[in-house]
């Protein structure tokens, strides 16, 4: 009797714990996407396609003022949890246009573009 209580405490054990990191697993972030860093939103170098390397990378919440930005980029958001990212016309995150779902990207003429936000979910 005290093998099978053993044995049922040994087995409820090893299940918890595989519940326990199962769960874990779930909450891990995307990771890295064509030199992006999980939780980033990145700016690739001019007419770089397909994006390799970034020139920038943004981890912070907020608008984010760019500058000697010309031409076609590759702008990946490589966020998580449902953050998204916009290409604003104006300094600090002023007039911007649709946002970008996490986990995708645009090639998108930054000439116009003088900020980009990362939004909260």
């Amino acid at each position: 009797m005290r093998k099978m209580i053993r044995g049922a405490a040994a087995l409820a054990t090893a299940a918890a714990a595989v519940v326990a990191l199962s769960g874990a697993a779930d909450a891990k972030p995307a990771d890295d996407w064509a030199g992006c860093p999980s939780g980033a939103v990145c700016i690739y170098p001019q007419n770089q396609n397909p994006a390799v390397k970034p020139s920038q990378i943004f981890y912070s919440y907020g608008a984010h003022n760019l500058s000697n930005q010309f031409g076609n980029h590759w702008v990946l958001n490589n966020q998580y949890g449902g953050a998204t990212a916009s290409l604003c016309t104006g300094s600090n995150g002023a007039g911007c246009g649709s946002p970008i779902a996490e986990g995708t990207g645009v090639y998108a003429d930054l000439g116009p573009i003088n900020s980009i936000t990362l939004n909260r979910p």
